[in-house]
């Protein structure tokens, strides 16, 4: 699969917010829980013009995305979410590689995130590690995990 790699676009709002509830349902969470979620993963066209989004096209179709923070010397990455069918065909990978450039290109040490705890084996292939864990805000009963990478 040739998967490009662009800048989000506003116009692009309602596919990116599309695209987070699916992967999101795509483990099976209940709907009190994605009820609570959706207006977390609700991407608005201004949303997009005031975050660093990238997005993964293949024929001229969205795959994917992902959104970084950058504060200090520590980059965020806030999502990173992939349409289920397209889960586990590199296009996660693509995007991560990604990311892990920008995040040099801009000067950062760290690379930071807040994993769904069905994402950590992922992020954990990436090169990533565990350093923590806090509560999942939905249920108190389930940890996320926080995972680094040194840049």
């Amino acid at each position: 699969m040739n998967i490009q790699i662009r800048r989000a676009a506003p116009r692009d709002a309602e596919i990116l917010t599309e695209i987070a509830l699916s992967s999101k349902r795509h483990w099976s969470y209940p709907e009190g829980w994605m009820q609570i979620w959706t207006p977390a993963l609700t991407f608005k066209p201004q949303d997009i013009e005031e975050a660093d989004i990238f997005v993964a096209v293949a024929q001229e179709e969205i795959l994917g995305f992902y959104r970084l923070f950058f504060r200090e010397s520590r980059s965020i990455l806030e999502d990173l979410w992939i349409k289920p069918l397209f889960i586990g065909q590199e296009v996660g990978r693509a995007l991560f590689e990604h990311a892990l450039t920008r995040c040099r290109w801009v000067g950062a040490d760290i690379l930071a995130v807040e994993s769904d705890p069905h994402a950590q084996g992922f992020y954990e292939k990436m090169g990533m590690h565990k350093v923590g864990e806090r509560p999942s805000e939905v249920d108190g009963q389930r940890n996320l995990p926080i995972l680094e990478m040194d840049l």
